[in-house]
């Protein structure tokens, strides 16, 4: 292998390596991934047998491109790892509840409904409110909280709860 065909070809590995990591640089918007946290959960008993969890949360939308949500629920996984989904409340309803019940202190924030558009490199602030047809203390005895919000393509995120 004579020296000038090494050159060229290293030099050619060089040129190919550079665009490679071009492509890369310029599609680090295009990837639509939802980060958020949990900033604060809220329980109380409804009736014996049902219960009401408010879940506040912050999200992050990185991306190029709006996140659309198609849907919004919570699901509590206790202690054996079972998971159970709750009954997601409207926005109106909220309201109504947070006057109907004290006991849950204040509506911080606007609760994360379908068609909600994230804009691209955003972060909100948003709140979820469901019922659960079991007691407060199996509630209180969970071992986390999940926000799953499904967008309109089909993306599912999960914000778990610390």
């Amino acid at each position: 292998m004579s020296k000038t065909f090494a050159i060229a070809f290293a030099v050619g590995i060089a040129c190919i390596a550079i665009a490679v990591a071009c492509i890369f640089y310029m599609q680090r918007g295009a990837h639509i991934d939802l980060s958020g946290k949990t900033l604060k959960v809220r329980t109380t008993p409804l009736d014996e047998n049902s219960s009401l969890v408010v879940v506040d949360f912050r999200l992050n939308n990185p991306a190029d491109y709006p996140f659309m949500v198609r849907s919004v629920t919570v699901v509590m996984e206790d202690a054996a790892g079972a998971q159970t989904e709750g009954q997601t409340v409207s926005e109106p309803d909220a309201k109504r509840v947070f006057a109907g019940i004290p006991m849950l202190g204040q509506k911080y924030n606007d609760t994360l409904i379908m068609r909600d558009k994230l804009p691209p490199h955003t972060t909100w602030d948003r709140m979820v409110a469901a019922r659960f047809e079991a007691p407060e203390s199996k509630l209180q005895a969970r071992k986390r909280f999940l926000v799953r919000i499904e967008e309109v393509d089909g993306k599912i995120v999960e914000i778990p709860e610390k």
